[in-house]
C-alpha cells in the first residue's frame, strides 16, 4: 500500500465540488452505537430530567455507567432500601440503554481499617465458597451479601424489572467490581483483599445470574505498579482460578488527557493476561479531558500540562477512540455527560471569573470534561452565562456513533502512519465492503497526506465537513490535514510530541460501490433564552394500562425511495422518540420530536422497519422498552 507524505504550507483538497444534497444528510437518523457509551448519563436519588436522555440519545450512546454504593441502600443490618437506584434503573431500560454498574462503597459499620470486614470470611452459610443449589449467603460477609442483594433485584428477570414490568430481557448484566481499585482515592485495601473481592463478587453474581458478566474494576494506572499482574499474582495461587475463569469476564482501563494512552493502556492490559495464559474482553470505560478556556474551568490558565481547550476536547474524544479501538478495546466511554460536579464537593459554585476568586481556602475552578455545560438550577457550577448547551465534544461523539454504528469493524494493520508528522489508523466493515481511515496532523503546520485508495472514491468526514472525494490524476488521494493546536500536553507514546493533534478527519471508502452519505448535522452551541413557563413534574411511570401508547401507522408493502411515515400517540403527547432499522439490523433513533411525520429517504431494494416510543407531559414513557417493528416497508427498484 502506497502512502506518501508531503508537507505543505497552505490548505489544499481535490475534493469533488458538489457539497451534499439535501437528500444525502436530511432525516438521517441518530445510530445507537453499542462499542460506545457515557457515564453518568442519569443521576441517582433524584429524578433524571428527560433532556439528559434525549440527548443521550441523540448523540447515539448505547451504554450508561454509574456506581450502585453500598452505603447508600444499607443503612442499617438487615434493612434495604433500593428505592434510588430502582428509578434510575427503570428509567435507563425505558431508554434503550445498557447499564455499566459498578459495586461501590462500604457502609460505616463494615469498614476493617482500609478494607471491608468479614470479606475473607466463607461466601455460603455452609461454611465454602463452593456455589450449589440452594444455598444461601453466610451473614458473616455483608460484602456477599450486599452482591447478591444489587444482582438479585436488577438482573433480568430480577426483582426490581419483575415487580416494573419489564420485560424478561430487561435489566443489568454487567457487574463492574469497584472503581479504580489501583488508585488509593478509591481503595486502600490492598492487593490481597481486592483480589478476594473480586473472587466473593464473581461467585455470587454467577450464582444469581450465570449469564451476567463481571468486569475487573476499572484501572487507573496512575503509577508504574501493574495492580492486575500483582492480581493476577494473587489469583494464580487460588487452586480454583480456572474452573471459575480467572474469576472475571471483562477488564476496564480508565485512560485520560493522552489520546495515544487509551491504545497503551489496552495493549499493556492485554499483555498483561497474556503473560498469565488467558485474555479478557477490554472496556475502556472512562476516558476524557477537562478544559480550561470555558467555566468551570480555569480560564485564566491556558498553559496547564492536563487541561486541553474546547475543540482539543473534541479532537481528543475522536483520537482517543480510535487508539483504543485499534488496539482491541471492545467498547468506549467518555466521562461524562455533564459537568455535574466533577471531583469537587457538592455545592461547589462561583460566577465566571479571571482568577480574582481564587483564594487558599476553597475552590476558584472546577472539572469541565461535560459534553453539556450544566444548568441554572445544577447544585455545582450553575452560573455559564449559556446553561445547558453542547461542547464541541459532544459533536465528536455524534460523529463517531454515526460512523462505527450498525455493521461490526475491526482493525486493520495496514496502511497505519504513526509517528511525530502523523497518525492514521485503518479499519475495515466486512459486511459494507468498507474500508474507513481516521487520520490526523500532529505538528502545528498543515501537511498533506497522500493515500493509495481502494475504491473509486469515497466520503471524506470531519467536524467541520463531509464531502465526496475522488482520486487525483495520480490516481491518490490528497487530504490536507489541519495544524495541532501548540499545547502544554505532551504525549508519553513513542515519538512525544504534542499529545493531542489538530483535527482528525475520516474518510470512508467502499470497496464495490459508491459510501452511503453520513449525515451528522452539529448539535446547536447556544438555545435560547428559556420561556417562564412551570415546568411539570415527571411521575415514575409503572407500566401498565397507565403508561402512554404510540405506535407507527401501516406502511405499504412498497414504497418510493422518499416516502412520508406517520406516527399516533394516546394521551397528552409531550414528544415522541422514532426508531428505524434496516430489516434485521440494529435500531437507529431517527427522530426525536412532538410532530406526527417526516419523509424519511431509503435505498432502492431496502426493507425498513419503523416503531415509536412516546412521552407524556407527566414524563411517563410508554411501555414497549422491548424493541419491535410496528410498520415495516420494501424500497422499490434496486
Amino acid at each position: 500500500m502506497l502512502i506518501k507524505l508531503a508537507v505543505l504550507f497552505t490548505l489544499i483538497a481535490l475534493f469533488a465540488h458538489s457539497s451534499p444534497s439535501a437528500s444525502d444528510t436530511a432525516q438521517q437518523p441518530h445510530a445507537r452505537a453499542d462499542r460506545l457509551g457515557i457515564a453518568h448519563i442519569s443521576l441517582s436519588g433524584e429524578v433524571t430530567p428527560s433532556e439528559r436522555y434525549q440527548q443521550a440519545l441523540q448523540l447515539g450512546a448505547g451504554w450508561n455507567r454509574w456506581p450502585i454504593y453500598w452505603d447508600r441502600v444499607s443503612h442499617s443490618s438487615g434493612v434495604w432500601d433500593w428505592s434510588a437506584y430502582d428509578r434510575q434503573v427503570h428509567d435507563d431500560l425505558r431508554h434503550g440503554l445498557q447499564i455499566n454498574a459498578i459495586l461501590l462503597g462500604v457502609p460505616p459499620r463494615y469498614r476493617a481499617g482500609d478494607s471491608i470486614s468479614g470479606l475473607h470470611a466463607p461466601i455460603f452459610s455452609d461454611g465454602s465458597d463452593e456455589p450449589g443449589a440452594g444455598k444461601t449467603i453466610n451473614r458473616d460477609n455483608p460484602w456477599a451479601l450486599y452482591v447478591w442483594n444489587a444482582v438479585r433485584r436488577y438482573r433480568p428477570g430480577g426483582l426490581m424489572p419483575t415487580a416494573f414490568r419489564l420485560p424478561p430481557d430487561a435489566g443489568i448484566r454487567v457487574w463492574e467490581v469497584w472503581n479504580e481499585p489501583d488508585f488509593e482515592n478509591f481503595w486502600r485495601g490492598g492487593v490481597n483483599d481486592y483480589a478476594r473481592m473480586l473472587k466473593v463478587s464473581y461467585i455470587v453474581i454467577k450464582s444469581v445470574d450465570p449469564s451476567a458478566q463481571v468486569m475487573f474494576g476499572g484501572l487507573l494506572f496512575p503509577t508504574e505498579q501493574n495492580f492486575l499482574a500483582q492480581v493476577l499474582n494473587v489469583l494464580v495461587q487460588d487452586p480454583d482460578h480456572e474452573r471459575f475463569n480467572w474469576y472475571m469476564d471483562l477488564v476496564g482501563v480508565h485512560s485520560y488527557i493522552d489520546p495515544w494512552r487509551s491504545g497503551w493502556l489496552t495493549l499493556f492490559a492485554r499483555q498483561t493476561m497474556r503473560a498469565f495464559g488467558f485474555e479478557r474482553p477490554i472496556w475502556v470505560n472512562e476516558s476524557g479531558i477537562s478544559v480550561w478556556d470555558d467555566y468551570p474551568g480555569p480560564t485564566w490558565r491556558s498553559d496547564t500540562p492536563h487541561l486541553a481547550d474546547l475543540q482539543q476536547q473534541a479532537w481528543y474524544f475522536i483520537q482517543s477512540t480510535v487508539h483504543a479501538w485499534h488496539a482491541g478495546a471492545d467498547k468506549v466511554f467518555y466521562h461524562q455527560l455533564y459537568d455535574d460536579c466533577g471531583d469537587q464537593p457538592a455545592g461547589t459554585d462561583f460566577p465566571p471569573h479571571n482568577g480574582d476568586l481564587c483564594r487558599d481556602d476553597g475552590w476558584c475552578y472546577g472539572d469541565a470534561f461535560g459534553m453539556f455545560r450544566n444548568h441554572a438550577d445544577s447544585i455545582c457550577f450553575s452560573q455559564h452565562p449559556a446553561p445547558g448547551t453542547a461542547r464541541p465534544v459532544a459533536d465528536a461523539f455524534r460523529l463517531m456513533a454515526r460512523v462505527f454504528s450498525g455493521e461490526q469493524f475491526r482493525p486493520l494493520d495496514s496502511p497505519m502512519w504513526l509517528d511525530e508528522r502523523f497518525t492514521m489508523l485503518a479499519f475495515e466493515r466486512p459486511q459494507a465492503d468498507e474500508r474507513i481511515l481516521v487520520m490526523w496532523n500532529r505538528r502545528t503546520a498543515p501537511a498533506t497526506i497522500e493515500i493509495e485508495p481502494v475504491g473509486l472514491g469515497g466520503r471524506l468526514i470531519s467536524l467541520q465537513s463531509n464531502l465526496a472525494i475522488n482520486p487525483d490524476d495520480d490516481g491518490l488521494y490528497r487530504v490536507t490535514l489541519p495544524p495541532a493546536t501548540p499545547s502544554a500536553i505532551r504525549s508519553g507514546g513513542p515519538f512525544g510530541g504534542l499529545a493531542i493533534g489538530g483535527m482528525p478527519y475520516i474518510l470512508i471508502e467502499r470497496r464495490s460501490d459508491d459510501v452511503i452519505p453520513v449525515g451528522v448535522d452539529p448539535l446547536p452551541s447556544e438555545t435560547p433564552a428559556p420561556t417562564p413557563t412551570p415546568a411539570p413534574t415527571p411521575t415514575f411511570s409503572l407500566g401498565g394500562s397507565n403508561a402512554p401508547q404510540a405506535s407507527i401507522l401501516p406502511l405499504p408493502e412498497i414504497s418510493p425511495p422518499r416516502f412520508e411515515v406517520n406516527w399516533v400517540g394516546e394521551g397528552d403527547v409531550d414528544y415522541f422518540v422514532i426508531w428505524a432499522r434496516e430489516a434485521g439490523g440494529d435500531w437507529q433513533s431517527w427522530q426525536t420530536t412532538g410532530e406526527t411525520g417526516a419523509m424519511f429517504d431509503g435505498v432502492p431494494g431496502q426493507t425498513y422497519e419503523f416503531a415509536a416510543w412516546m412521552v407524556d407531559s407527566a414524563g411517563n414513557w410508554s411501555d414497549n422498552v422491548r424493541m419491535q417493528a410496528q410498520a415495516m416497508t420494501t424500497v422499490e427498484g434496486g
